[in-house]
Order: structure tokens, then C-alpha cells, then sequence
């Protein structure tokens, strides 16, 4: 059986789709963009701060589920140029304690409405 996670402390899907489901004791975190769900918008800067809203949102979905980032054991990125993988990565790498999930990280043509980064996840009880 599969339960539909969502909070508004992240911005709503825009199109057919959970922000996370629950199965089985895994929950499956749709990508989320660098949207601060406040405004409606994109976080202002660069990647860098595009990452920590995507994150943001992440960890808000997660706390939704009863989960944390320690929960995590796979994450994909999409980047819209992998010139922007370092600045990413430095983000990445502080929502963790050192126990990395494992991770695949691509760069697309485009993202939807023009982001630089897309994170989705799947987290683990």
C-alpha cells in the first residue's frame, strides 16, 4: 500500500504527481526544484543557494514523513550545465554527516521553468 506524503513547507506539485509516497517503508521524493514554497519563486543567486532550497524542500517533505536526511540512501541531481557540479557539491555535502547516500548526478538540456538543479531522493525508515 502506498501513502501520498505532502506538506506545505514545500511547493506544491505542478502537474500529476506526489511531492513523496510512502511504500513499503521507503519514501520516494519526487525532484524537487529551488522554489521557496513562501513565494512562489526561485531562491535568489546561483546554484549554490538553489541547492539549499531544493534541500530545504527535501528536509521539509522528509520531517513530514518523520524522516531526516540520515534517511536518505539515494539521491539523483540534474544540473542544467555540469559546470555548476563543484558549487553543488559543496551544498550537497553539508546536508549530510559523512554517511553519503549513494548518488547519480547529470546534466540535462533544460529544467523546468529555468533552474540550475533538480534533487529527488529516496529515503529509507
Amino acid at each position: 500500500m502506498k501513502k501520498v506524503i505532502f506538506t506545505e513547507e514545500a511547493p506544491a506539485a505542478i502537474g500529476p504527481y506526489s511531492q513523496a509516497i510512502e511504500a513499503n517503508g521507503m519514501v520516494f521524493v519526487s525532484g524537487q526544484l529551488p522554489v521557496d514554497p513562501a513565494t512562489g519563486e526561485f531562491a535568489p543567486g546561483g546554484v549554490a543557494e538553489q541547492t539549499t532550497q531544493s534541500f530545504e524542500n527535501i528536509k521539509n517533505i522528509l520531517a513530514e514523513a518523520g524522516l531526516t536526511t540520515a534517511h536518505i540512501v539515494k539521491t539523483t541531481v540534474f544540473l542544467a550545465d555540469m559546470a555548476l557540479f563543484a558549487d553543488m557539491n559543496a551544498v550537497y555535502a553539508k546536508y549530510f554527516d559523512g554517511d553519503y547516500p549513494a548518488r547519480s548526478a547529470v546534466a540535462v538540456k533544460a529544467l523546468p521553468k529555468g533552474a540550475l538543479v533538480e534533487v529527488e531522493c529516496i529515503a529509507v525508515r
